[in-house]
């Protein structure tokens, strides 16, 4: 039965989408502004009729029995729908019930051929994954447009901003409640199971979905204030009506899973809760991205994708130590003698505030330069590092080459900073050798000494009696 539909199907659906594409070419023709200038007049009733009546058409002959329930909203009632749980492209049925609003779509889905054109004539909002400040301008339209008084079409938003299995709504992103002005949330259910295969799909006999369209959320004065708690209470008014509950992950969490999967480790190891730590550490996704990376690099030497002092030892090229048991134990949150992913970030978190500030930086890089000549040798570097864990005969020649990144023999300070700022993990190190100096200094003014002393910054393991601390005192430290 589906071999006998597939073919009649696709057949019926391409002439339907090169109708669109005609319509949607003679709508945008000589069209100025290219989406900075609504469409007007006849070109916008054009769209709205025309396209409406196609796409349906389009979900009819795809097999789809559509049922509606609630009322839909007027453009100066809810200049905004929300709809949700977003799960597949086939959620677009939303569009041909409401006339054809504008949705927010990547950039570069408008430069497709065909598809490209009727998404133009939509007048979406596009995002570009290019810019820095796509984010910013993207909630800058949104607000424009909702607040244009009725010359933009009402926006269709998908707040999860991802697709899911519609088991949960998870957090919702906060552009489409910025512009604090009402939202009409819309309810997205299929009775019978959807094959998210669009091919497979079309092999079905029908398809049954359900939109519901829920009463108008007009935003209090706090949560006008407050998008995040707005989000939040038409999540869990949507989550409600649905019988489902609500999570905290986020789009971000998503992302970090699926990254996780592709670099081999087990998903919940790629978790970070970006709703409830982001704030509080300043995450920024690509950062975690390519801490992800790193942790993978790691993991890969152990077993469950956990890190244990041995895989972390290896990974710094430094032995085990009392100094390097202390860095461990400030990612080894819950005291397990291993770390995960979360623990990993909120670790060097840690470190890199306020340990890794230019200050720190160029106050270490003083201290390795002991001859002072604008440069760190390995010798030098090898006795800060030997004299920080308290190792004389460590061999630090294969993380010398690593930082030396021009292979000079020699490390600038611009070599010093980035290799510091990439590897915050070291900076315990660093911050460990100036705590290790400032005890000198006291002991030097408290004792009395009868040897000569040493010149400023030249704290060495060997020749020094007072710089050979027992491990015992260096812990103390």
């Amino acid at each position: 039965q589906g071999i006998i539909l597939l073919p009649l199907r696709a057949t019926c659906i391409a002439f339907i989408i090169l109708l669109a594409w005609l319509f949607a070419s003679i709508a945008t023709f000589r069209h100025p502004g290219k989406g900075s200038v609504p469409l007007k007049g006849w070109r916008r009733r054009m769209i709205q009729t025309t396209l409406t009546y196609l796409t349906r058409t389009l979900f009819f002959v795809m097999g789809f029995q559509v049922k509606v329930k609630g009322k839909i909203a007027s453009l100066l009632e809810a200049p905004i729908f929300v709809a949700a749980p977003h799960s597949s492209f086939f959620d677009a049925i939303i569009s041909a019930l409401t006339g054809m609003p504008s949705i927010v779509s990547r950039a570069e889905n408008l430069s497709t051929p065909v598809f490209g054109t009727i998404l133009s004539s939509l007048q979406p909002v596009s995002v570009s994954r290019q810019d820095p400040d796509s984010r910013k301008n993207t909630v800058i339209e949104i607000t424009k447009r909702a607040l244009s008084r009725g010359q933009w079409p009402q926006i269709l938003i998908f707040p999860e901003g991802t697709c899911t299995n519609r088991s949960c709504l998870i957090t919702f992103k906060q552009g489409a409640f910025v512009p604090q002005v009402p939202v009409q949330p819309v309810l997205l259910r299929y009775p019978n199971k959807l094959v998210k295969l669009c091919v497979m799909t079309l092999c079905q006999l029908f398809t049954r979905v359900e939109v519901e369209f829920l009463p108008v959320h007009v935003p209090t004065e706090e949560e006008k204030n407050d998008p995040f708690l707005f989000a939040n209470r038409v999540r869990q008014t949507m989550a409600t009506a649905l019988n489902v509950p609500v999570t905290d992950h986020t789009f971000e969490d998503c992302r970090l899973m699926i990254s996780a999967g592709q670099l081999t480790l087990p998903m919940e190891a790629g978790l970070v809760e970006f709703t409830k730590i982001s704030k509080k550490l300043n995450l920024k996704w690509n950062n975690v991205r390519e801490q992800l990376d790193t942790f993978a690099a790691i993991a890969s030497a152990s077993k469950g994708g956990r890190i244990g002092i041995e895989e972390f030892a290896e990974y710094l090229k430094l032995p085990i130590s009392d100094v390097l048991r202390e860095l461990f134990l400030l990612f080894d949150r819950n005291g397990d003698g291993t770390i995960d992913f979360r623990e990993y970030v909120i670790g060097l978190s840690i470190l890199c505030n306020p340990a890794n500030t230019e200050e720190t930086i160029r106050m270490a890089f003083k201290l390795f330069d002991m001859d002072e000549d604008g440069t760190i040798t390995e010798n030098e570097f090898a006795c800060i590092i030997q004299s920080a864990l308290g190792v004389p005969e460590l061999d630090v020649s294969m993380l010398f080459k690593e930082i030396d990144a021009d292979e000079t023999g020699k490390l600038s300070y611009d070599e010093f900073k980035d290799f510091a700022l990439k590897h915050p993990e070291y900076a315990k190190l660093f911050t460990t050798y100036l705590e290790l100096q400032r005890y000198h200094l006291v002991r030097k003014t408290t004792i009395p000494v009868t040897e000569t002393p040493t010149a400023r910054n030249k704290v060495c393991p060997e020749g020094n009696e007072e710089d050979n601390l027992s491990t015992s005192d260096k812990k103390d430290d």
